[in-house]
């Protein structure tokens, strides 16, 4: 088994590749040990120290450092998705409760601006999404109120020192441009 691995604009976080499939639909964001009570992955690799998140993609896992270099680390959580991955356990236990967000469930929108709420999903889904996935992360549509936008920003995203100026000068500018009445996007 080959994981290829990629830099994130975080430095804090790496993306592992497994070249297979992590999760058939959805991502799942674990930011602490006791959420990973979930995954028998995560629960591996949240057993390492210095690793302070974990989200997986479809085809992908990205993992947040909070302490140590990834010359250190990098090794041990490659032989913890290849051990994994070889042991044939899932990536979410079947019986795990909420495994996956409904993002939905925590939208939050005025009906008169159904319309427009919409279009800005549909941005989000066909032009953020797939580049924010590129580099190991997820942004999700959070609600829209007076002209604001609110994004969820998840895996590599969340905490990126770049993500001000992804939100600011890439998204917020895109949905400007095709949806006038936006005036700002913030994040969640």
């Amino acid at each position: 088994m080959f994981i290829q691995t990629e830099t994130t604009p975080n430095p804090a976080t790496l993306k592992f590749m497994p070249g297979r499939t992590v999760l058939k639909e959805g991502t799942l964001d674990l930011r602490d040990a006791g959420a990973a009570a979930r995954s028998p992955l995560a629960e591996r690799l949240f057993a390492i120290r210095g690793v302070g998140g974990v989200f997986f993609g479809q085809d992908f896992i990205t993992v947040t450092k909070a302490a140590g270099e990834w010359v250190h680390l990098k090794p041990v959580i490659l032989g913890a998705i290849m051990e994994h991955f070889l042991s044939g356990e899932p990536i979410v236990r079947p019986d795990a409760v909420g495994t996956t967000r409904n993002d939905q469930a925590d939208e939050f929108f005025e009906e008169k601006d159904a319309g427009t709420v919409a279009t800005i999903k549909e941005l989000i889904e066909t032009r953020v999404r797939p580049a924010v996935a590129n580099d190991g992360g997820d942004i999700t549509f959070r609600g829209y109120r007076d002209g604001i936008v609110y994004l969820d920003m998840k895996g590599s995203c969340a905490g990126c020192p770049s993500s001000t100026a992804t939100l600011k000068n890439g998204i917020e500018n895109l949905l400007r441009h095709f949806v006038p009445d936006v005036v700002e996007v913030r994040p969640v």
